[in-house]
């Protein structure tokens, strides 16, 4: 039976958006609202950053609302709960971005119980090196969710060779050498990634991190990625209209439409 992740792709002709949030941002209620509002505005599959106290990957923007969400108190618990009423909402594939700490002080096998239970699809563990990455490789196919893995511009072909073997639902091509965050332009060496990493593997491709505009999806849609993926950007209209939530949820939906519109190959 195809998961969710893989139906998306296998279903689509245009580049699959996928939205990211910090869950819990800026509290428990108001994200399930941004959620909701990210798949009113079309997002393919929903990404949840799981809040962490030192997000190594992690520019100043979702730096920002994990420490809104932390302070908020939110929990794995929390997180758990987002997922379920989001899922009682909408059948969109669910990923969370987390970094390992978080799952190993819950219990690896604990953390993906629940994770499936509660109806996630896929989890990213930002810093686990893919050499050390077996044993939740193994618990995740048990709970039938998709490991996902980080691909950069300084992995060696012998690395790439390893993750695509142990990764499952797409690969996350990290577009830009540092940290996440809106940048201006698609890099040139964001491209030749695509196109090097593909050489390896028939699993999607979506790339990250500093995409922010209806420009930057269409390179990366003639570029050939079957998906892009958009944090800093969504994050920052939560920033800035933090305390108007209709407004908020207005202007995601206007935002991932038009990003969305971006995606859609023209005939």
């Amino acid at each position: 039976m195809m998961g969710r992740i893989e139906s998306v792709f296998a279903e689509k002709s245009e580049t699959a958006f996928i939205g990211f949030a910090v869950a819990g941002d800026p509290d428990q209620k108001t994200s399930v609202r941004i959620a909701k509002a990210l798949i009113d505005g079309g997002t393919d599959i929903l990404e949840f950053g799981v809040p962490f106290s030192d997000p190594v990957a992690d520019g100043p923007t979702i730096q920002r609302a994990d420490d809104r969400a932390l302070a908020a108190g939110t929990t794995p618990d929390t997180i758990f709960e987002i997922v379920r009423e989001v899922r009682g909402y909408s059948d969109v594939p669910i990923v969370f971005l987390t970094y390992y700490n978080t799952i190993y002080r819950r219990g690896i096998d604990r953390f993906y119980r629940e994770a499936h239970e509660a109806g996630v699809d896929g989890i990213l563990v930002a810093d686990m090196p893919v050499e050390e990455s077996e044993e939740v490789v193994e618990i995740a196919a048990k709970y039938s969710i998709d490991p996902i893995f980080l691909v950069t511009q300084t992995t060696s072909d012998e690395r790439m060779n390893i993750i695509v073997r142990r990764a499952r639902g797409y690969l996350y091509l990290v577009s830009v050498l540092g940290v996440t965050g809106a940048r201006k332009t698609v890099s040139p060496e964001a491209l030749a990634l695509l196109q090097r990493v593909r050489k390896h593997t028939s699993l999607p491709l979506a790339l990250g991190f500093g995409i922010s505009t209806p420009d930057h999806v269409k390179t990366c849609r003639e570029a050939g990625a079957d998906g892009v993926i958009v944090g800093s950007a969504i994050v920052d209209i939560v920033e800035k209209t933090l305390g108007k939530t209709m407004a908020m949820e207005k202007e995601l939906r206007q935002y991932v439409a038009g990003m969305k519109k971006a995606a859609e190959n023209e005939e």
